[in-house]
């Protein structure tokens, strides 16, 4: 199972971290990721990590402001989210697949449940 938390109200221009814990099972998990979907818009993708390594791939509206990473002792995975734009308003979600891919195809199957993330003008 994912838990996704820490999403918020936050202003323009400012951070947030959410984190994403996994519990049960990880032992066949190959990377967790995070998406979004803005309000009245498709889900979209915002970056990935491989479960074991260093790798990461992120969408291009993410890059430079985006950083996800992983802490394994505590399942968890992070986005670190700055200078954020009422534009990155969206409902937050992490989800894992335990496919061997490129990370640029990343396909989740597992998804918590998603955390708002609003960004006020």
């Amino acid at each position: 199972q994912l838990q996704a938390s820490g999403g918020g109200l936050v202003q323009d221009g400012g951070s947030l971290r959410l984190s994403c814990a996994a519990s049960g099972r990880t032992s066949n998990t190959q990377a967790v990721g995070w998406f979004r979907r803005p309000p009245g818009k498709e889900r979209e993708f915002v970056a990935v990590i491989k479960w074991s390594g260093s790798s990461t791939y992120y969408a291009d509206s993410a890059k430079g402001r985006f950083a996800i990473s992983r802490d394994n002792a505590k399942n968890t995975v992070y986005l670190q989210m700055n200078n954020l734009k009422p534009e990155d308003t969206a409902v937050y979600y992490c989800a894992a697949d335990y496919k061997v891919l490129p990370l640029d195809a990343f396909t989740p199957t597992s998804w918590g449940q998603g955390t708002q993330v609003t960004v006020s003008s």
